[in-house]
């Protein structure tokens, strides 16, 4: 996970970087992203959307399939480990 987010934070900064870079990734992301490094799945759709000071995107992740009903009941009162939500970067926002 640590890699994964590493190298999440090293795409963002570039994104920042490079206004190019980062319209090819809202464009063309699958693509890109493999030309980045990061695997993907055969056949899995990737969209890219960017957050902006009036639009903020919240995504909802798949339901990890091994855990049951009483760990979810766990993480919907706050109790568990970050590893369940996705990554998230400090862009202004509260949730």
């Amino acid at each position: 996970m640590k890699e994964q987010s590493t190298q999440y934070q090293q795409l963002i900064n570039k994104c920042w970087a490079d206004e190019a870079f980062k319209q090819r990734l809202l464009a063309k992301p699958a693509e890109t992203l493999k030309d980045e490094g990061f695997e993907l799945p055969e056949g899995v759709q990737v969209q890219v959307v960017e957050n902006t000071a009036q639009v903020l995107n919240l995504v909802i992740p798949i339901r990890p399939t091994e855990l049951a009903d009483d760990e979810l009941a766990g993480l919907a009162a706050g109790q568990g480990s970050e590893s369940a939500i996705p990554l998230a970067l400090n862009a202004g926002f509260a949730i």
